[in-house]
C-alpha cells in the first residue's frame, strides 16, 4: 500500500524538487499540491486525507505553524523549511519531521523510511479477541468511541483534553491527564512528564533523560517523574553478575 502525499509551498520550484523525490521514490503517490496553503488546508482536511503532508512554514496568509495546528489530526505534518529555529516550534505541534531547505534525496528518503516504519506500526492489528478496552465521549451527543488498550502508544496533554495517539491513528477526548492516568494504572502504563502518559508495552528504549517509543516518538523525561520511572525500568533489566 501506498503512502499518499501532499505538498503545500508557495514557491513552485520547491513544490517541482519534492514532486520528483516523491514520483522517483517507490511506496508514494502524489495526491496533489497547493502553492496558496489555504487551499491545501482544505484539500489535507477533507475526508480521504493524505497520510503524509510536506509543508513550508514562511507562507501568506496561513503559516505552516498555524496550518499544522489544524491539520495536525488527519496527516502527518514533514516540515520542508529554509529557518532552522522553527524547529522546537514544529515539534511541539507533532511534526513528524523538519527538513531544511536545499532538501537533499538523501535526507527526504531517511524521513520518508521513518515514516513507511511508522505506518506499518498503525496497520497492526489493535485489539485481540476478549482483551481490555474503554469507552470515550466523542463531541456527537451519545456516541462513545471504543478504544483497546493494545491501540494505545501513548496520550498527550492537549489544553482542555487529552490527545490518545495509537496504532490506527489520534483521537482527542475531552479528560484530563489525571483522570487518565488514574484509569490506566491498573494497566502497564507510565505518567514520565506532565504532558505524557506512555504505555510501557510500547517502550523501545530507555536513557537516563528520555524514552523512545515504537513510533520512534521521543519523550523527555519530566523532572517529577523521573526518578520513579527509571527505578521501575531498572527492576526489569536483567542484569550479569559477569565482570567485564
Amino acid at each position: 500500500m501506498n503512502l499518499t502525499c501532499y505538498i503545500v509551498d508557495d514557491e513552485y520550484h520547491a513544490v517541482k524538487i519534492l514532486r520528483q523525490y516523491i514520483e522517483q521514490t517507490e511506496g508514494l503517490e502524489l495526491v496533489g499540491y497547493a502553492t496558496n496553503p489555504v487551499t491545501g488546508l482544505n484539500e489535507v482536511t477533507r475526508t480521504d486525507s493524505p497520510a503524509l503532508t510536506f509543508l513550508d512554514v514562511d507562507m501568506p496568509e496561513l503559516s505552516g505553524m498555524e496550518f499544522a495546528g489544524l491539520a495536525s489530526l488527519h496527516t502527518e505534518i514533514i516540515f520542508t523549511t529554509s529557518f532552522p529555529e522553527y524547529a522546537v516550534e514544529a515539534f511541539e505541534k507533532q511534526a513528524f519531521d523538519y527538513l531544511l531547505k536545499p532538501v537533499s534525496y538523501e535526507r527526504f528518503l531517511k524521513s520518508i523510511k521513518k515514516a513507511k516504519k511508522a505506518a506499518l506500526i498503525r496497520q497492526a492489528p489493535a485489539a485481540a479477541a476478549g482483551e481490555d478496552f474503554f469507552f470515550i465521549t466523542t463531541e456527537i451527543k451519545g456516541k462513545m468511541v471504543k478504544i483497546a488498550i493494545s491501540d494505545i502508544i501513548y496520550v498527550e496533554a492537549a489544553q482542555n483534553y487529552v490527545r490518545l495517539h495509537l496504532h490506527s491513528g489520534r483521537i482527542m477526548a475531552y479528560l484530563t491527564m489525571t483522570e487518565v492516568s488514574d484509569f490506566l494504572s491498573r494497566y502497564a502504563f507510565s505518567r514520565v512528564h506532565h504532558s505524557f502518559l506512555i504505555n510501557d508495552q510500547k517502550i523501545k528504549s530507555v536513557e537516563p533523560g528520555q524514552v523512545t517509543l515504537i513510533n520512534d516518538r521521543i519523550i523527555n523525561l519530566g523532572r517529577t517523574f523521573k526518578g520513579p520511572f527509571l527505578e521501575r525500568m531498572k527492576s526489569l533489566l536483567i542484569r550479569t553478575k559477569r565482570k567485564y
